[in-house]
């Protein structure tokens, strides 16, 4: 049991993870140094198989990071420039990025106050604003963000509207569900990432993408290995260097084995959380019919930097994402923003606070930091 008053508390605990594996871990990647095929070797096959079969994706691409999993796409289908993307602006770089490194526009808009996620009407006032600014929207980049499925039925009806098709960016959200349906298949593609902080990860960058477009799939398998998809010397679209490594694959094989066992974990230490905090903060609300990963519990409170103060103080780590939001970033401040701004997205910047989340976080390690946040609010 960990002395929790002197210790310091992991924000993430890989190596709690890394010991109750470790033994199956280090056989896989023996396996992959003795067949020696370290790019493109057999456990990519394996890995992409298992991956769609649990998304019911008809295709599963693994790839080199998250950012390729979302960029992939849009190369394949030539998102380029004068096209826009309706993009959240309370979100990491790479959702806006991948946009602008195609010389595609990205249209920022704001999120729910409670969700964290992708406002409808807000989506609406970004589309009228690409207009004004003579670009012609043609996706919207949804983002799952701490774990939450966006709520997609009303986003789906205004993408059909405009003949949009839907980017969902899930890099924090594999293994959630949106009505009784794994994310992976809600829009036209989904991108993740197995970054070594991400619920499912690997011990280095990688991503995968799904869908269900065979076309689309065939395009990004080719642009994926520099636009001939390693088959040829000629090159049939232009491509990357982003591929998925054969070591990394292993990795994610084994802790797919036990993935199911820490989504369940982790949802009982957001039970725990939001039973010890909820009368007290703004807990993370879930939208009806959805699970959430948890890759970030994350509370809203004025108070977030006596929070952060009183947790350092008792040795519990905090983390802040994103204290300043995408469109107030200097790459990104010329790009067109939804509406008359997006004052949920600042306010949400200033006082969002997230807490230390893991399948291994114990009981009375929470309780400390429980009562660690209970303490600063009632100061």
């Amino acid at each position: 049991m960990r002395d929790t008053a002197s210790s310091q508390l992991p924000f993430i605990d890989l190596q709690a993870q890394r010991s109750r594996i470790s033994d199956q871990i280090d056989a896989a990647i023996r396996r992959v140094l003795d067949h020696g095929a370290f790019i493109m070797g057999p456990e990519i096959i394996e890995v992409e198989r298992q991956l769609a079969e649990r998304t019911g994706a008809e295709h599963c691409l693994t790839c080199a990071s998250g950012t390729d999993a979302l960029i992939l796409p849009l190369m394949a289908a030539n998102i380029g420039p004068g096209d826009a993307v309706l993009v959240p602006s309370f979100t990491f770089t790479s959702s806006a990025e991948v946009v602008a490194l195609r010389g595609a526009t990205p249209v920022f808009v704001d999120v729910d106050p409670q969700t964290f996620n992708m406002d409808v009407d807000s989506l609406k006032a970004g589309l009228i604003a690409a207009e004004q600014a003579g670009l012609t929207a043609k996706a919207i980049m949804t983002v799952d963000l701490f774990g939450q499925p966006v709520d997609f039925d009303p986003i789906r009806d205004i993408a059909d509207q405009h003949g949009l098709w839907i980017l969902d960016d899930a890099a924090q959200a594999f293994g959630a569900t949106y009505k009784g349906a794994p994310l992976g298949t809600i829009g036209r593609v989904t991108g993740t990432s197995f970054y070594p902080a991400k619920p499912l990860a690997c011990y280095g960058d990688g991503g995968a993408v799904f869908t269900d477009d065979t076309e689309l799939y065939e395009r990004m398998k080719c642009v994926r290995v520099h636009g001939n998809g390693g088959g040829s010397a000629e090159a049939k679209y232009l491509g990357l260097t982003a591929r998925f490594d054969s070591i990394q694959a292993a990795v994610l094989i084994e802790k797919l084995k036990i993935f199911d066992d820490e989504c369940d974990r982790r949802n009982a230490v957001a039970q725990r959380y939001t039973k010890g905090l909820s009368d007290i903060v703004q807990t993370p609300r879930l939208i009806e019919g959805a699970t959430s990963i948890w890759a970030q519990y994350t509370l809203v409170s004025e108070q977030r930097d006596v929070i952060v103060k009183t947790l350092a103080a008792e040795n519990i780590p905090t983390a802040l994402f994103y204290p300043r939001p995408l469109h107030a970033q200097a790459p990104y401040q010329g790009y067109p923003v939804s509406g008359n701004g997006l004052p949920v997205t600042e306010q949400l910047a200033a006082q969002v606070v997230s807490l230390p989340m893991h399948p291994y976080l114990e009981a009375d390690a929470q309780t400390h930091i429980i009562s660690a946040v209970r303490a600063a609010l009632a100061s």
